[in-house]
């Protein structure tokens, strides 16, 4: 079973000019044609982007029967947070609190999927999608959290899951955490290892690799990239990350 998956900070859809332009993020989504999309920063009812409810509009425009949204960040007017873009059919899912102490609200958005397997059978596999905080004290403590959660402590090593988003890891200090620790493969590498990760932010002139894509349980990673489109360097300020998956 081929996988595509991508993840990607939106930034509300609100570009490097300043401009709240959707069309331009549906336009880069579309052109990825992800299995399953992964977004943080995501509005829902807030007067910059409308009052809309952009995981629905975005679901809507690129025909995906499927979505999920945490909401993490409440505004004076509407709340943003993640939302998870699923072609598969969407079995469970929970927001998960990874917010410390007084800083900013964080989230990671859990979702389990049925992707069809072999034979017409399915297969579960869990999905968790997040966007850490800032200061580094705050992200090892959030990556306990989420390990630390029932949904993720009941997954054997060998059941398939993915861990991606907004990692805001500039020192590349949490990958070994995933990868060592947990044993995790990452796929938003130019090689294996995490010290060569796609760099994606600022997205017109990158310097850090905050986003990734982690996978095991048996997923085998068939290539990973990031967005290469011109229209990506001022549509958010990040650039989305895509990987190619065998399960």
């Amino acid at each position: 079973m081929k996988l595509r998956v991508l993840t990607y900070n939106i930034h509300r859809a609100i570009g490097i000019d300043r401009l709240f332009r959707l069309e331009r993020i549906a336009k880069i989504l579309a052109h990825h044609d992800a299995d399953i999309i992964l977004l943080q920063e995501v509005d829902v009812g807030v007067p910059r982007s409308g009052k809309l409810d952009l995981a629905r509009e975005l679901a809507w425009q690129l025909r995906y029967r499927h979505y999920a949204l945490g909401l993490n960040v409440h505004l004076r007017t509407g709340m943003y947070g993640n939302a998870t873009l699923s072609r598969f059919p969407i079995l469970k899912q929970r927001n998960i609190d990874l917010t410390i102490g007084p800083r900013k609200a964080r989230g990671c958005l859990y979702t389990l999927l049925s992707v069809p397997f072999k034979s017409g059978l399915s297969l579960d596999l869990a999905v968790f999608n997040l966007h850490l905080g800032i200061s580094f004290k705050e992200r090892p403590p959030q990556i306990g959290r989420l390990v630390h959660t029932p949904e993720f402590r009941l997954l054997d090593a060998k059941d398939p899951c993915i861990v991606a988003g907004d990692f805001n890891d500039w020192q590349k200090r949490l990958a070994p955490m995933l990868t060592e620790i947990l044993d995790f493969d990452c796929a938003t590498n130019h090689q294996w290892g995490y010290q060569n990760a796609f760099l994606t932010y600022p997205a017109f002139s990158p310097t850090g690799g905050l986003d990734k894509i982690f996978c095991r349980g048996g997923i085998r990673i068939e290539g990973g990239r990031r967005c290469r489109l011109r229209s990506s360097r001022m549509a958010s300020d990040h650039l989305p990350v895509i990987a190619d998956l065998i399960i």
